[in-house]
């Protein structure tokens, strides 16, 4: 049964204000796209094992319609995650996720901007992921209106607010065997 009384601790960890976290580092959102690089690969053996069979087991010539189809796979795993929890598999193993302006999960068409931004980003040799070594957002968070913050700092104020309670749980346990 839940305790009708509140606790504001746990409250505020519960339903944290993602805005208020710091921007996660480059290295960390690098080290979630090379994690969930491996998923997409598989995704994209599924899609393309589809279209084969599709096609009576004959390869697939690369066309136009082909391509797009394989890139809306790719957009399709970014937008599904982000909108969906805000973090790709990669991400939540680094803990790492992305935000609107307002702390929330980016709404689709925000995904689907930041997908294509992103691409820019990478078309300039890079220089929109790199700017993030100078600033606390790359080209395509500023674009989209979004940002990858780091879950760490929530994780530490988490377990410090669950050692806390456990201490307290512990000297409530003493006090009441000594008043015995």
């Amino acid at each position: 049964m839940r305790s009708s009384i509140s606790n504001p601790e746990t409250e505020c960890m519960s339903d944290p204000n993602y805005s208020e976290l710091p921007s996660a580092g480059l290295p960390r959102q690098l080290a979630a796209m090379i994690y969930d690089s491996l998923l997409i690969i598989a995704l994209l053996f599924l899609a393309v094992g589809i279209v084969v069979a599709l096609n009576g087991g004959e390869a697939v010539r690369p066309n136009l319609l082909f391509k797009l189809y394989l890139v809306a796979v790719v957009f399709s795993f970014y937008a599904w995650f982000w909108r969906k929890s805000g973090q790709t598999l990669g991400m939540r193993a680094w803990r790492i996720r992305i935000v609107d302006a307002n702390g929330n999960n980016p709404a689709w068409g925000r995904c689907y901007l930041r997908l294509c931004c992103a691409l820019l980003s990478w078309a300039c040799f890079g220089l929109g992921y790199l700017w993030r070594l100078f600033k606390p957002w790359t080209w395509h968070d500023r674009l989209s209106g979004t940002r990858i913050v780091s879950l760490s700092a929530l994780h530490k104020a988490r377990q410090q607010a669950q050692a806390l309670a456990a201490g307290a749980t512990a000297e409530d346990q003493v006090k009441s065997e000594t008043e015995k």
